[in-house]
């Protein structure tokens, strides 16, 4: 299973931390050991005091695939959830001042949360709305349609690279407004369905 992650993939959030906006995807990825399921909460990592939050709608691969051709990139996923790719921003700044690799930032044990997963009928797949929100406080909000690139060309795009397989995760970037936590708060994800809106995800910073 590999966590797969798109950096930069909304316009304003490239802008908000001063970052070119990319012509290709920026791609980066978690190890499986990055999980955080069931809500569980995050015990705040004792190597940064910057911790942020970046939430997301994440893909869940549902066959295997090489060289996705466009027209085929939406079978290869039917369930969706709400994930957090949390960053030790103050070690990211570093590494890239040093033109260094993000693992550490990006990577360390627990920092992909994820809710359950929905499926993707229950939305409107081209227009996904998604919110955060901070101890009871929205801080994010994001839809789809503003992704640079999208489901499929992001599918077909990873595919040159990887084999994408069943239970494969795609965390497809996150919108502006992200920010730090403190021990103390609670992070609440939500999707807005066709018929209503759904809280998907809970997590408290310990």
């Amino acid at each position: 299973m590999k966590i797969i992650c798109i950096g930069r993939n909304y316009i304003d959030h490239a802008k908000e931390l001063k970052n070119p906006v990319p012509k290709k995807p920026l791609i980066f990825m978690k190890p499986p050991s990055a999980l955080l399921v069931n809500n569980k909460p995050l015990y705040y990592p004792e190597f940064t005091k910057d911790l942020h939050y970046e939430a997301e709608i994440v893909l869940k691969i549902c066959k295997n695939g090489k060289h996705v051709q466009k027209e085929f990139a939406s079978e290869y996923f039917n369930q969706i959830g709400f994930g957090i790719d949390f960053t030790a921003r103050d070690l990211q700044a570093e590494l890239k001042k040093k033109g260094h690799p993000w693992e550490i930032a990006k990577g360390f044990d627990n920092s992909a949360a994820i809710s359950e997963f929905i499926s993707i009928d229950k939305v409107n797949r081209n227009a996904i709305e998604f919110h955060l929100d901070k101890n009871g406080e929205r801080v994010q909000t994001g839809n789809t349609k503003d992704l640079i690139f999208d489901f499929e060309y992001i599918i077909v795009y990873l595919s040159r690279f990887f084999k994408l397989q069943m239970g494969d995760l795609i965390f497809t970037g996150t919108p502006a407004g992200v920010g730090p936590v403190a021990i103390g708060d609670r992070l609440d994800g939500y999707i807005s369905l066709i018929d209503k809106q759904q809280q998907l995800l809970s997590c408290e910073i310990k």
